[in-house]
């Protein structure tokens, strides 16, 4: 590390929403380009930066700051400079000139002891004197704030949001509970908090930090779907973290719970909101739950005949339990179609809308990704959106907090329209699904489809597998497989794998292979070769269009490693085409790339070949996935251009949120549905290597799938019907609901 002490010449760049600063330093006469998180910073001021000069390849040597403090002039010079550079509104460099002739060296003790004496000068009010102050103030403040928090170790980036959070409140903060930090501020986790609390003196069984690290075992749990945790599977937790017997921890529950912070229902414990996103959709599910029609009446028997006529000008054939689906829909004001690929549901769906399309009635249709909603688009010839689209996503303060995004449809503003089908709704978490339900007016039909068979969603819940097994609401599941679907082993391996059967690895499929190899460098090869040549000829797609899916992030076949060796092969460096290195990985214009985490803040616009902005919007989610257009050093950040021709720039301060996708996780394909799929399956930790993530490994697969691995590892997972559990709650709670309601009703 080295330090250099010099005065803010000018500002070349800088992003107003993550501090990324480029300057130009004044030292000793020089100027030497600094790079760095330095919000606030403003021209003028003088400061001691630490951290190392590095070469960047089109600008030269820069000096990449870590930290930096704000020196305070002490010569008249440098007083004058700070004022006259536009740090202070309303002063100028004449008017700083006036000031520092007037008052010296004593300029600055002035402005903070005796700030009335500025209207001595020529041009300068009392009201104008009392604002340079305020302002002086302020950034004193500031300054202070980042040097105290520096002590402890906190980046400029993350005390500016400690600042912003509490203002001078943060130093009783600091000292009283600085576990606070960890549920206010996005970037800080009980680990972060617990450290600054040992620095601090906070003893190990401070109750602050037994109930911060209660919570954190909970939200950690959410991280892995649960909405609860059993109470012994907690304090376990909790005792494991904080090294604290649990008859310490026990207590704190309690106290939590008369925060409001926890709900403990019987054995389970819950973080409230949770608790409470489980039961509010139990209740708005039996809203929603009406008869639009009684069965056996004249107008049942009239819908049944104008299902009939329009299915025979349409000429779509329904199958007996199809037919069944779309008047279980007719007459009910919530229904759920279930059921695996090749078994009709996407006719179903499709005869649902043509019903309630020739009877008048506004449709809306819509999955939880881009892509599901772009495949139903595509299958149903009717217009679907995301849900978040749909719903007319705000803004929310981070990922980590998703109670404060904000859609703008809600109970308030419910959405227009008479019939709402979702697909995909394995994907649907609890909080996704409670505003989905907020946003549905009593009176709306409301469609789920879905297939329960597939990876639950990654946020927390399993929400149509809770529909399910409530039993309380009308659904049909599809289970006879189509004759046009039998003619693909795609579909047919997959019912097969669901209900447990081995398949054929014989080799004389047309859309289903298995290359039979043991080393993992002949992977790499064929893997290669299949994307460059084999692949995109046999199923009329591009490079770009076939997919790599893999059980693991980790590992010499994990999508880590793929996507280092594929980049290399599939978009090899190149003079015409830019690049970044961001920590380990390399970022490069064409690269295909997925964003990791949802970011509701990230604005996305649709642009013409004119370069006008045709269309905008907030919100990019969990498993996007577009190619990088363009990489802008002089900006600092890149573009990636995802489905629709939606466009999002990301500073690099953000590039952690974006990974290389030519490989990418099972779980991350969700919703999603590839020309062809290639899989890499040698082995690994049985939890994770199960039937249920072959399953929807396959079912990912329009015209082919390609297993490079080993036959034994395909057949122990279909095997293998071991899976982690997760603790969820909503079956019972609509089960609940309804027993309350039934109960009321009885006594009326």
């Amino acid at each position: 590390m080295e330090t250099v002490n010099g005065y803010v010449d000018h500002i070349i760049f800088q992003n107003s929403e993550n501090g990324y600063t480029v300057m130009s330093l004044a030292v000793n006469g020089e100027e030497i380009t600094c790079v760095g998180v330095c919000r606030g910073l403003t021209q003028g001021e003088t400061i001691a930066a630490e951290g190392e000069y590095v070469a960047h390849p089109v600008y030269g040597s820069q000096f990449k700051v870590s930290t930096y403090q704000v020196v305070t002039p002490k010569d008249s010079v440098g007083m004058e400079r700070y004022l006259g550079s536009g740090a202070v509104k309303g002063v100028g460099p004449a008017l700083a000139a006036r000031i520092v002739k007037k008052f010296g060296e004593d300029t600055f003790r002035i402005i903070e002891e005796e700030p009335e004496r500025l209207a001595e000068i020529k041009g300068i009010s009392e009201r104008k004197a009392r604002e340079i102050a305020a302002q002086m103030e302020e950034k004193k403040d500031l300054r202070d704030a980042l040097v105290y928090l520096q002590q402890y170790g906190i980046s400029n980036a993350l005390a500016i949001k400690i600042y912003d959070a509490y203002g001078m409140n943060l130093y009783n903060v600091m000292k009283e509970n600085p576990y606070r930090l960890a549920e206010d501020i996005t970037g800080i986790g009980f680990k972060m908090a617990d450290e600054l609390a040992a620095k601090i003196g906070i003893h190990m069984d401070s109750d602050y930090r037994i109930r911060s690290g209660i919570f954190y075992s909970l939200l950690q749990a959410t991280g892995e779907g649960n909405c609860y945790l059993p109470m012994n599977m907690l304090l376990e937790r909790a005792e494991q973290l904080l090294g604290v017997a649990k008859e310490y921890i026990r207590p704190q529950l309690d106290n939590l719970m008369m925060d409001k912070k926890l709900v403990i229902k019987g054995d389970c414990v819950f973080a409230a909101q949770y608790y409470y996103a489980e039961l509010n959709c139990a209740r708005m599910l039996y809203e929603l739950n009406i008869p639009m029609m009684t069965a056996g009446e004249p107008e049942e028997k009239g819908a049944e005949k104008k299902l009939e006529k329009l299915a025979r000008q349409l000429k779509m054939e329904l199958d007996e339990l199809q037919f069944k689906a779309v008047m279980e829909c007719i007459r009910n004001g919530l229904f759920i179609l279930s059921g695996g690929p090749g078994t009709g549901k996407t006719t179903t769906i499709n005869m649902m809308i043509r019903y309630f399309e020739a009877e008048g009635l506004d449709i809306f249709l819509a999955a939880p990704t881009g892509r599901a909603a772009k495949r139903m688009t595509e299958a149903a010839g009717f217009e679907a959106r995301t849900i978040h689209r749909m719903l007319e996503l705000n803004s929310a303060l981070s990922d980590e907090d998703t109670r404060k995004v904000n859609f703008e449809r809600n109970e308030q503003n419910p959405l227009e329209a008479d019939v709402i089908i979702i697909d995909e709704m394995s994907m649907v978490d609890i909080q996704l699904f409670q505003a989905l339900l907020k946003a549905a007016a009593p009176g709306t039909r409301l469609v789920l489809v879905g297939d329960v068979n597939q990876l639950p969603s990654v946020g927390p819940g399993q929400v149509l597998k809770d529909l399910l097994s409530s039993g309380c609401f009308p659904m049909i599941e599809l289970k006879k497989i189509f004759r046009q679907a039998e003619e693909s082993d795609i579909v047919v391996n997959a019912h097969r794998i669901n209900n447990g059967q081995q398949i054929a690895l014989d080799n004389k499929s047309k859309d289903f292979f298995l290359l039979e190899r043991n080393d993992v460098n002949v992977i790499y090869k064929h893997m290669i070769q299949l994307i460059q040549e084999k692949m995109p000829r046999y199923v009329q797609a591009s490079p770009y269009e076939v997919q790599v899916l893999t059980p693991m992030r980790k590992g010499s076949l994990g999508c880590e490693t793929l996507n280092g060796i594929l980049q290399r092969y599939l978009n090899p460096p190149d003079a015409g085409k830019k690049e970044h290195v961001s920590g380990s990985t390399v970022y490069r214009e064409g690269d295909k790339v997925m964003q990791v985490k949802n970011n509701y803040q990230l604005e996305w616009e649709i642009v013409s070949k004119y370069g006008i902005a045709i269309d905008k919007g907030m919100g990019v989610f969990n498993g996007d996935m577009g190619r990088i257009l363009e990489i802008n050093e002089a900006a600092s950040s890149l573009v990636v251009e995802y489905d629709e021709q939606r466009r999002v720039t990301y500073p690099f301060s953000l590039l952690e949120e974006l990974e290389l996708s030519y490989a990418i996780t099972i779980h991350k394909s969700q919703g999603s549905e590839y020309p062809a799929v290639i899989l890499p399956l040698l082995g690994g930790p049985r939890m994770l290597f199960n039937r249920n993530l072959l399953y929807t490994a396959v079912t990912r697969a329009k015209s082919c799938v390609v297993i490079l691995g080993s036959s034994g590892t395909v057949r122990g997972m279909i095997d293998n019907i071991s899976e982690r559990r997760r603790y969820t709650a909503l079956a019972d709670r609509i089960r609940e609901i309804h027993q309350i309601r039934a109960e009321a009703v009885r006594e009326m």
